[in-house]
């Protein structure tokens, strides 16, 4: 399990604990997108962005893999292990209880949903039995508030016999551009369910709808991710599906474009976008439309060996397709073998496994960081590595001024070693207030997979190690019994 890309190895596994994962592309001052979702999570309200990142195989109240989710709140300083709330299912006025195999906090995406001006959390339980369904799931909203979040609703399942794993991804945004916010499930088959106009404290929602896209429905997998954000500039949410879909003998993961419209998402236009078992959105070269970024496509005319492994013979592949008022256009790849790209594709490295954007300089150009968590490093296995790649009116940059940290850069904290999975997740949001993004870094191997989160800020021009910081699962309340797997999904 260890040794496999952990998104898709979740989406795969047979532990229902370990399901899901999802994407972060928040931007400071370039995200195209709807005037309702906010470009940057902020539970408390306090004007400082925050993070929230699973525990998902954490043990609670002696049950293993229940799982926890901690909100890590900004401060002029970033973000801290002691400014912060640790919640799981036995957490007071959380519904629930912790169980093994919940897998409680692997997926969540903040959204305004009760338009209070405090963010809440959708977060799942995907693994979760409910009413005697084995592996059911569930979905619930923790609330924001003036001391962050406290408290949760739950969102029902509408169709309980049709699917497993409700709640294996989440996305929200304003689907149909009426000015509330909309909530995106989705579970072990192709159907994704989306609850419009606002949600309260009490569960009632403005109405929902559902659609299907061509992804397999078995196989254990259904719906990977989903992804929001506006392709087409016209100020309504669209989203991107990843998941698998079936052409011959095998399953492999492919994407899905679906437009928001004032109707809400027009699945009956869907277009298929390159494979890829991540996606980001986000404005890269500045034109007003979302581009939509999409890491680790599997080719099994190039590695036919391991469906479940993508793109491990050539070290994975970031694809740039930027938006228009057409909604995706021109494609363009990128590799650790792309221009001065620090590093070089190799197997297993996993580049573009985890990826996410974020204005870090403030020049209204979206920038990519790009997680390795299978990079080699002086002869240690799979230690990780993140790129960080600067967008410019021309597109993505890849022949300057790009940056690369592992736990071997001077200032940045740790030291490499095996598994350590350093970029098993990345994120870049603006978490000290100064409105450049600033890059948070998970490396869930940290210390035999309990895990650890890295912060490492902006300086205004780039990312730096000045003032970086690493926060293990102890220091934010994570029992360390198990594997907790701390810092391997970030909301979106």
């Amino acid at each position: 399990m260890h040794k496999k890309h952990l998104r898709l190895a979740l989406a795969t596994a047979t532990a229902a604990a370990l399901t899901g994962g999802l994407l972060t592309f928040t931007a400071a001052t370039a995200t195209a997108g709807d005037s309702v979702h906010h470009p940057v999570a902020d539970f408390n309200n306090d004007g400082y962005g925050d993070v929230a990142t699973s525990a998902g195989g954490a043990t609670v109240g002696g049950k293993q893999t229940a799982g926890q989710i901690v909100a890590l709140y900004g401060s002029a300083s970033g973000v801290t292990s002691t400014k912060r709330t640790t919640v799981s299912q036995n957490t007071t006025g959380v519904p629930g209880t912790a169980e093994s195999g919940d897998g409680f906090g692997w997926v969540s995406a903040y959204g305004d949903f009760d338009a209070d001006g405090f963010d809440d959390l959708a977060v799942s339980a995907p693994g979760e039995d409910v009413d005697g369904d084995t592996d059911g799931g569930t979905v619930l909203v923790l609330w924001g508030s003036a001391t962050g979040l406290s408290g949760g609703t739950t969102i029902k399942d509408p169709a309980v016999s049709s699917h497993d794993r409700w709640g294996t991804a989440l996305a929200a945004g304003d689907f149909d551009g009426d000015g509330t916010e909309d909530l995106a499930v989705g579970n072990s088959s192709n159907r994704v369910h989306v609850f419009k106009g606002g949600i309260n404290r009490s569960g009632t929602y403005g109405g929902r709808y559902s659609f299907t896209s061509d992804i397999m429905s078995g196989g254990g997998a259904g719906t990977i991710n989903l992804t929001a954000g506006d392709a087409n500039g016209d100020k309504r949410t669209d989203l991107v599906v990843d998941g698998y879909e079936t052409d011959s003998d095998y399953g492999w993961n492919t994407n899905f474009y679906v437009p928001g419209t004032a109707a809400g998402l027009d699945a009956a236009n869907a277009r298929e976008l390159k494979r890829g078992v991540i996606t980001g959105i986000a404005d890269v070269n500045g034109d007003g439309y979302g581009d939509i970024v999409t890491g680790q496509d599997w080719d099994p005319a190039k590695d036919d060996t391991e469906p479940s492994m993508p793109e491990t013979s050539t070290g994975g592949k970031v694809h740039i397709i930027y938006g228009s008022a057409d909604g995706p256009a021109t494609t363009v790849a990128v590799t650790q073998n792309s221009g001065n790209v620090p590093g070089s594709s190799e197997r297993g490295d996993f580049f573009g496994s985890e990826l996410s954007l974020g204005d870090v300089n403030g020049d209204g150009y979206a920038d990519l960081s790009v997680g390795a968590p299978g990079e080699n490093l002086n002869s240690v296995v799979d230690t990780g590595a993140v790129t960080v790649l600067y967008g410019s009116a021309s597109g993505l940059n890849t022949t300057s001024g790009y940056q690369y940290f592992a736990q071997s850069t001077a200032g940045v904290p740790g030291t490499d070693e095996r598994e350590d999975r350093f970029g098993g997740e990345v994120k870049l949001t603006d978490v000290n207030g100064d409105g450049k993004a600033d890059l948070t870094v998970g490396a869930y191997g940290e210390n035999g997979f309990n895990g650890s989160v890295v912060y490492l800020p902006s300086d205004g021009t780039k990312i730096t190690t000045t003032g970086a910081r690493s926060l293990s699962t102890s220091s934010v309340g994570v029992s360390t019994d198990g594997t907790p797997w701390f810092g391997a999904n970030a909301a979106n």
